[in-house]
């Protein structure tokens, strides 16, 4: 017996093909050739006539009989169908055209975006000025915090009547004047120094200091009312200041908005007038394609006049040739290894077919 291991890669190949050599020529009916096939190729070779029996005395399948090598195959008609010469002559232009013209890129123009525009740049400017009505808000603060403050006499002194003076002393000059003429009565008629003219001249004078502490009253509560409305005034002019200031930051605010409206409507048609040129660049590059587009439909829909020619092939007497398309090799190497231990198992396990 051969040990396989001691051979060198030469002697291996040299004993792989008188092997297969062999192998093969126990072939029986012009079955020739050892060969791998599929299941499908298997079935494909039964189909078409191929035994599908046992080689007695390899043990492999084989397949003789079918197409030329014994047994009937049916011929094979191909049929070709064209256009009439002048149609397909123009097709086969128009298809060399478009290869011609796909060989040349398209230039793809570059998406613009139109920048700020000059209104929304000075909106953007004055947006970032902070505090319009500032001012006008801390005066309106300063004013009520001053208008609060409590009346004193000072706030009252400012609005006394400054002819109060000689309303009191006109009211004094009146009554020393009567007590002189009560003085004068008593002296006529002997009562001076009396007790009587006592008492008159007390009454008199209490009214004198009377009329004169009224006349004073009426003009500190004169004077007292004038510095409290002027304080109300004050309050008043405090909060509208307040809210002028708060109307100066919303005036400004509506016109930042307004120059942003306006200028993104100029952006906004920038933007039309850039899109609408990249989609016209985009159309004329793509014009070619579109009159090849029409020019394949003209011929679609114009008429056709088609021509076809039939071929018949009939098969050869010989050997199958569906069988010998189906060899993708020797496997007798691998049959040897196995009939090196059981002869039958490795003939059973060969998908080989001989021929």
């Amino acid at each position: 017996m051969i040990d396989i291991k001691k051979l060198n890669i030469k002697e291996k190949i040299e004993l792989f093909k008188k092997l297969g050599k062999e192998i093969a020529s126990k072939g029986i009916k012009g079955d020739t050739e050892l060969a791998h096939i599929n299941p499908f190729e298997k079935e494909l070779l039964i189909k078409h006539g191929g035994s599908g029996t046992i080689n007695l005395q390899t043990g492999l399948p084989q397949y003789f009989g079918g197409g030329g090598g014994g047994g009937s195959q049916p011929s094979t008609t191909t049929q070709y169908i064209r256009e009439a010469p002048g149609i397909e002559e123009r097709k086969l232009g128009l298809m060399d055209t478009a290869a011609e013209l796909a060989k040349t890129p398209v230039t793809i123009p570059t998406i613009q975006t139109q920048g700020l525009g000059a209104l929304e740049q000075q909106g953007i400017t004055q947006s970032g000025i902070t505090g319009i009505g500032a001012n006008t808000v801390n005066q309106g603060i300063n004013q009520i915090t001053g208008a609060a403050a409590p009346i004193g006499a000072q706030q009252i002194n400012q609005y006394l009547n400054p002819y109060q003076s000689y309303v009191t002393d006109e009211i004094g000059r009146q009554g020393q004047m009567m007590q002189n003429k009560l003085a004068g009565n008593a002296v006529s008629s002997g009562a001076f120094g009396g007790g009587r003219e006592g008492v008159q001249q007390a009454e008199l004078q209490g009214r004198t200091l009377s009329a004169m502490g009224q006349a004073q009253g009426q003009g500190f509560n004169t004077a007292l009312r004038a510095a409290q409305q002027q304080q109300a005034v004050g309050l008043n002019a405090g909060q509208q200041l307040g809210m002028l200031g708060n109307q100066q930051q919303g005036m400004a605010q509506q016109d930042i908005n307004q120059l942003m409206a306006a200028g993104g409507l100029q952006r906004q048609l920038g933007q039309q007038a850039l899109d609408a040129q990249r989609q016209t660049e985009l159309q004329r590059s793509y014009e070619p394609y579109q009159r090849l587009e029409f020019t394949k439909n003209m011929y679609a829909a114009g008429p056709t006049s088609q021509s076809s020619l039939t071929q018949v092939t009939t098969p050869q007497a010989g050997g199958s040739g569906l069988a010998q398309a189906a060899g993708a090799g020797l496997g007798a190497y691998a049959s040897y290894s196995m009939l090196n231990k059981n002869p039958t198992a490795a003939a059973a396990a060969m998908p080989y077919v001989t021929r």
